[in-house]
């Protein structure tokens, strides 16, 4: 283990003058200057006694003081002569003063016994060494001095000015107490800007969100014109077809009338249907009337746009496309006024209804008329190809002369074999009948040349252009096609008939589910809903108002 050498004393001499040697003889037996005291302080943390300009002692004179100046004393020295001057109940004036006040009592402020005097026990100072704390009374008690006049680079002391007293500090709490009452300080500052701050949160509030939710709420409570609704049904059928047919699988369903529908909840919310219901009914009128709040009135000079945006929100019509049904609310200041409108649209729809059908039928029997005709031409000219056909062969049957003379061939070769048999029969005799023989002879000669004449036409009718084989064949294909021509003609007609049948009939018809009834209680406004959704609308923007603030605030200062 390294013990480090500990020095009893440190003789520090300053060739100048005796006194500063005596003065060096003993650097640290002066307390340290606790940090945080004021740099020039007169009065120390354990003194209690009050001075008054009455206990100040008399100055000896100028050649003194310019003695005692001329012994170059340190900033040190003379502040540690200030402290003991003090500590012997004296008032001086200056710092040099108080060395010459104490040599005129024969105490000399440099001596080790002097100094010691000075170190105040841990208990009295109160914790002055913790970072300055405990001192911060006594350097409240120090008065303000003027500096005095030295040779440069001495720093010394301010001169307290004549007549002045320098009270001691009468605090006497415990560096703890001390510590509690700031932090006690700064929770209390803490608590008065957090209540500051939502003093100042609760009146943005006020101002921006609760102050229109009242606004807001008085309208619909008290100034608002009571609104009555009249809720009704329809919903669009397709007249029963007996055609068997792929599009008659859907007939009963909803996806069969689903464009016709769709096209009815446009037709009722357009502008035409408005105008159509201001002719009609006095739209317009009813909602310029006085007593309407100015909210919900229309003007007397109100143009088409703002009539027809009073008609948006007072009409709201909607299509389930499940159901196939469409629901009309309407709402007006008077109930029998609000059923009137109801079923004026509704026939505006069944019109509409039958209008979009009208002209599909009416294409349809066009189409059909048109169809027939073309019918009717192609059977006629498969008919005269046919007969043109017949004409140029000068036979109506060309299969039919091919029978006939495969028939007579086939009867010709038959008598043929007969002859020739019967030939051979007497040509077998050992004295055959010349007569006889030579009859058979003659039948047999006849019968080849007959059958090699209808061989002859034979080939001429199965073979070349103008044979009756390809005058068969071309006849064939013309019967064919006159068949097909009339089954065309047949469909045609019949398609014909069919379409007058549609068009005299109504196609889709436009059923009433829900009848308009007028109410006898007022639906809207819905004042406690209207009022909750008002609070959330201005509670939403303020909040993204200060998020959208306090982002920019963080980025602009970073």
């Amino acid at each position: 283990m390294t013990m480090k050498p500990k020095a009893k004393k440190f003789r520090i001499r300053r060739p100048d003058t005796a006194a500063a040697a005596r003065s060096e003889e003993m650097p640290e037996a002066a307390p340290a200057k606790p940090e945080g005291l004021p740099r020039f302080a007169n009065t120390a943390s354990g003194e209690s006694k009050a001075q008054t300009p009455s206990d100040a002692a008399p100055k000896s004179g100028t050649t003194d003081i310019e003695a005692i100046r001329s012994e170059g004393l340190t900033g040190r020295q003379l502040r540690l002569a200030r402290r003991v001057a003090q500590k012997h109940g004296l008032e001086p004036a200056s710092d040099y003063d108080a060395v010459r006040l104490l040599r005129a009592r024969g105490i000399d402020p440099f001596r080790r016994s002097t100094m010691l005097e000075l170190v105040v026990p841990e208990t009295a100072a109160g914790g002055a060494g913790q970072g300055g704390g405990g001192g911060t009374a006594a350097q409240a008690a120090v008065p303000a001095v003027q500096p005095d006049v030295r040779k440069p680079g001495t720093q010394l002391p301010q001169t307290v000015p004549a007549g002045k007293t320098n009270l001691p500090s009468t605090q006497t709490a415990s560096p703890a107490e001390r510590r509690a009452a700031e932090i006690m300080k700064i929770q209390q500052e803490l608590a008065k800007r957090r209540r500051k701050k939502m003093a100042l949160l609760l009146t943005r509030l006020a101002f921006f969100v609760l102050l229109p939710t009242l606004i807001a709420g008085y309208y619909f409570y008290v100034v608002a014109t009571p609104m009555y609704a009249t809720k009704s049904e329809f919903l669009i059928l397709k007249a029963e077809n007996s055609a068997s047919s792929m599009g008659s699988l859907f007939s009963g369903t909803q996806f069969a009338t689903n464009q016709d529908a769709i096209a009815v909840q446009s037709y009722l919310m357009s502008k035409d249907a408005m105008l159509r219901l201001d002719r009609d009914e006095g739209f317009r009128s009813h909602y310029q009337q006085a007593w309407i709040d100015p909210i919900q009135r229309l003007d007397e000079d109100a143009s088409t746009e703002d009539a027809f945006a009073v008609y948006e929100r007072n009409i709201d019509i909607g299509y389930d496309p499940t159901e196939g049904v469409v629901k009309m609310e309407i709402q007006a200041a008077d109930p029998e006024t609000a059923a009137r409108f109801s079923r004026a649209l509704i026939g505006y729809a069944e019109d509409r209804v039958d209008n979009l059908s009208l002209r599909k039928r009416s294409n349809a029997v066009t189409d059909a008329e048109v169809g027939l005709e073309e019918a009717q031409a192609d059977r006629q000219d498969a008919q005269e190809k046919l007969v043109r056909l017949q004409q140029q062969g000068s036979v109506i049957d060309p299969e039919g002369r091919i029978a006939a003379l495969r028939t007579q061939i086939s009867n010709i070769e038959v008598q043929l074999q007969e002859k020739r048999l019967t030939l051979q029969a007497l040509l077998d005799n050992a004295r055959p009948n010349s007569s006889r023989v030579e009859g058979a002879r003659g039948d047999v000669r006849r019968l080849e040349a007959l059958l090699e004449d209808l061989n002859a036409q034979m080939n001429t009718a199965t073979t070349g252009e103008d044979s009756l084989a390809e005058k068969a064949v071309q006849i064939q294909l013309a019967q064919a096609d006159l068949a097909t021509r009339d089954l065309m003609l047949q469909t045609a007609l019949e398609r014909l008939e069919q379409a007058r049948r549609d068009a005299d009939s109504q196609a889709r018809y436009l059923t009433t589910s829900v009848e308009p009834v007028a109410s006898e209680d007022p639906s809207y406004p819905r004042s406690f809903e209207n009022t909750i959704l008002a609070f959330l609308i201005f509670s939403g923007i303020y909040l993204m108002i200060s998020l959208t603030a306090s982002i920019l605030r963080e980025q602009v200062s970073s």
